[in-house]
């Protein structure tokens, strides 16, 4: 849930025309630029971008309902941002084929991303309380 809530908050602020700051974009080819800048000043986004911000939200904030469709969430962050993370240190795919900045501080956050998420995806415990005792059970 913790993670839903925040993808789908700074998906919502990147479309906040104040949180985003323009530095242009150097030598990187956009073919989206509909709410391009930097937000907060760091990471280069778009209207693709923060929609990807808002969809992995609203999933998150859905599979948060139980204990394994939560997990199997967390899954599919750590392996989806541990591809953006490789992705955005390759100077050709750095953008997602033009539509989609990945670089830069993208790429130190999505690394941290997928680490949390895959520590809750893969190796984190479930602890289930019995009449009175705690039974630890590992995936």
């Amino acid at each position: 849930m913790v993670l839903g809530v925040a993808f789908l908050l700074v998906g919502i602020l990147g479309f906040v025309p104040a949180a985003l700051t323009n530095r242009g974009a150097g030598d990187h080819v956009l073919h989206v630029r509909a709410f391009e800048g930097y937000l907060l000043g760091l990471f280069h986004v778009n209207v693709l971008h923060s929609a990807v911000h808002l969809l992995f939200g609203v999933m998150g904030i859905l599979m948060s309902r139980s204990f394994d469709a939560a997990r199997t969430y967390c899954r599919i962050v750590a392996v989806a941002y541990g591809l953006l993370t490789i992705m955005g240190l390759i100077p050709r795919l750095n953008t997602v084929f033009g539509l989609i900045p990945i670089h830069g501080h993208d790429v130190w956050l999505h690394g941290v991303i997928a680490i949390v998420a895959a520590y809750f995806g893969f190796a984190g415990r479930r602890e289930v309380a019995t009449a009175g005792t705690t039974v630890t059970t590992t995936p």
